[in-house]
């Protein structure tokens, strides 16, 4: 799975040690100049497709382990961000947030998490 699949839940489950259940994206494209904006329409499409899962209640549907507990989408990247990046991240973030969930990135390249 992958980012460039917006429709597919790359992965989820329920973290056992927080409780919060996390839905997860797979980052592979890395942030160049020239495909940035393609890459950031994929990454909204994708996060999109996850608010609608969780929103039009197939996560609860498919996962009932699901209900009651926080929800968290996590993009786990390849590649450090753009400054493009951290600025969709910054506005997703409010978005996501005001749904009722949270949103997190995650560098993976050097198995850091990314602070935004």
């Amino acid at each position: 799975m992958s980012i460039e699949k917006a429709k597919v839940i790359d992965f989820m489950g329920e973290d056992e040690k927080t409780g919060i259940f996390r839905l997860g994206i797979s980052d592979h494209l890395n942030w160049n100049e020239n495909e940035s904006g393609e890459h950031l329409r994929m990454l909204q499409e994708k996060i999109n497709a996850y608010l609608a899962f969780i929103e039009g209640g197939q996560l609860y549907e498919d996962q009932p382990s699901a209900k009651g507990r926080n929800i968290s989408i996590q993009v786990y990247g390849k590649y450090p961000l753009s400054g493009a990046a951290k600025e969709f991240y910054t506005k997703a973030q409010k978005i996501v947030s005001e749904a009722g969930f949270d949103l997190e990135f995650k560098l993976l390249e050097e198995g850091l998490d990314y602070a935004l």
